[in-house]
């Protein structure tokens, strides 16, 4: 196989290592297969393969890898028409395919960050002018019950089991955080001002010398451009902040005297409903924030059906019960809450999903424009380092 080492090597490092986790855990875990390619768990076992020089490995060319992601295809298809054909294989398939869907997701922001040129044919290009949606919604207090039932089809481990939370009253913004007001956090200095950091997220920019979020150019004349994919774009005003990290929403939270929800309150917003009286949440929990039916475009920002985040204000048949709006796509939402095992947690076999990342990153709920409606779920527990800063995430706050 010819090797191919130059700027494209992160896209088809990215590509091959979806087939090799097929491969792995479908055809080699399932059914005990050998490896279809000679030193696939070199170049692809993220679990092995260090993040900073994968980028860096010998990997076979644009061709080679395609041609693997058609045999381990062809092998699954297979396996899939035998009659013996195992049950328990079944978690691993469709493991692999929600895996498949979060690095469909981080090779479009790969993509933009890169300063590649846009994907075509993704979805719509649409210049909304929802605009806003200002003020904060009141949620009732009451018992929470947080993570996943034995009901809930297939989840990752770290969303096992259900334990009840008891939640006070609590307000929470309607929308995220948009540019605009993202803007005035920058433009009052919000950078160079040590109160409002923590001493993590300080030391955070310091070293990367931060005044802005991390795409966003220099004001000029009055406007504010984001580099986006490879072009320079206005930011949308209303449209929510999006590339910023744990640190910058909790910075920009301190400044607006404000603070970041709870995973658990962030949840109860999006997927409570008040008790019959009102004063108390009910037992019943939403599949959706709007309810059961299957999300659309209506509803929310998913699965591409947009070319980037819509205004704030957008998609209104997707609010929640207590009257919050894209708490399911457009971007994917910093919580307050370090990534924790709930308790009766157990590891499944693919353990990276969970366990080496407890105490070391941050939740994040509800899904970007760029992400499946598989993932996307209220209830799916996204995390990241509190300094990553290049995947499509914002925020929204709560009153103090």
């Amino acid at each position: 196989m010819g090797l191919k080492l130059d700027i494209v090597n992160p896209v088809l490092w990215e590509i091959g290592h979806v087939g090799w986790f097929h491969e792995y855990w479908t055809l080699r875990q399932s059914h005990g297969k050998p490896a279809l390619i000679d030193r696939a768990d070199e170049l692809w076992n993220s679990s092995t393969v260090p993040h900073d020089t994968r980028w860096d490995l010998d990997l076979p060319d644009r061709d080679a890898i395609f041609a693997y992601l058609t045999d381990v295809l062809e092998h699954q298809c297979d396996q899939l028409t035998r009659a013996e054909f195992p049950e328990r294989a079944l978690y691993f398939y469709e493991l692999a395919i929600r895996h498949e869907d979060m690095h469909v997701e981080a090779l479009t922001y790969m993509r933009e960050t890169l300063a590649y040129p846009p994907p075509q044919h993704l979805g719509d290009h649409v210049s909304t002018a929802a605009g806003a949606l200002p003020g904060d919604a009141d949620v009732v207090g009451g018992t929470w019950r947080l993570g996943a039932t034995r009901t809930d089809g297939f989840v990752f481990d770290n969303e096992k089991w259900a334990n009840d939370f008891e939640l006070s009253p609590f307000r929470i913004a309607r929308a995220p955080v948009t540019n605009r007001e993202f803007a005035a956090f920058v433009e009052a200095g919000g950078y160079r001002i040590r109160e409002f950091w923590s001493d993590a997220g300080w030391a955070w920019r310091e070293r990367q010398r931060a005044e802005r979020p991390v795409y966003w150019q220099p004001k000029s004349d009055g406007v504010w451009t984001w580099r986006r994919y490879d072009r320079t774009e206005i930011l949308a005003p209303d449209a929510p902040v999006v590339f910023v990290n744990w640190h910058e929403a909790e910075a920009w939270c301190r400044w607006a005297r404000r603070r970041l929800p709870t995973e658990a309150e962030w949840e109860a917003a999006a997927l409570g409903e008040p008790s019959a009286d009102g004063r108390r949440l009910s037992e019943a929990k939403r599949r959706w924030p709007w309810g059961g039916a299957a999300p659309t475009r209506q509803h929310a920002n998913l699965d591409f059906a947009f070319d980037a985040p819509l205004d704030v204000a957008a998609c209104p048949q997707g609010d929640s019960a207590f009257g919050c709006r894209q708490m399911v796509g457009n971007v994917w939402e910093w919580t307050a809450s370090d990534f924790a095992p709930f308790a009766g947690f157990a590891a499944d076999p693919y353990e990276d999903y969970s366990q080496p990342w407890f105490g070391s990153r941050k939740v994040l709920r509800g899904g970007a424009w760029a992400t499946s409606a598989r993932i996307a779920r209220p209830g799916y527990r996204n995390f990241f380092p509190p300094d990553r800063n290049d995947v499509f995430a914002g925020f929204r706050s709560c009153p103090l």
